[in-house]
């Protein structure tokens, strides 16, 4: 059974970057469309950025310029790195493996 675990998560500065990870048992991530989503506080979900088994990358298109999706492979871990951190960054952020959620890390932007 796949677990997806989140990492990472807590105050940041705004202006600043942070990383986030998760790492998945029971299974590889490179058998997985990898995903980063966020939900912010009183708002739905939303997608932030994926990884395909082979590697290609995809943005949404408002969080492109300053969020980066990797991964590594041998840690079956993919990460998360966001630039530029804005207060409306304040959420919490799930990872997904296929159609499998992680519990989500909560990221507070303090200005």
């Amino acid at each position: 059974q796949v677990q997806v675990v989140e990492s990472g998560g807590g105050l940041a500065q705004a202006g600043g970057s942070l990383r986030l990870s998760c790492t998945i048992s029971g299974g590889a991530i490179d058998q997985y469309i990898m995903g980063w989503y966020r939900r912010p506080p009183g708002k739905e979900r939303e997608f932030i950025a994926q990884i395909s088994k082979s590697g290609e990358t995809y943005y949404r298109a408002t969080m492109q310029d300053r969020s980066a999706i990797s991964r590594d492979v041998a840690k079956n871990t993919v990460f998360l790195q966001i630039s530029g951190l804005e207060a409306e960054d304040t959420a919490v952020y799930y990872c997904k493996a296929g159609a499998i959620w992680g519990q989500g890390t909560q990221v507070t932007i303090s200005s």
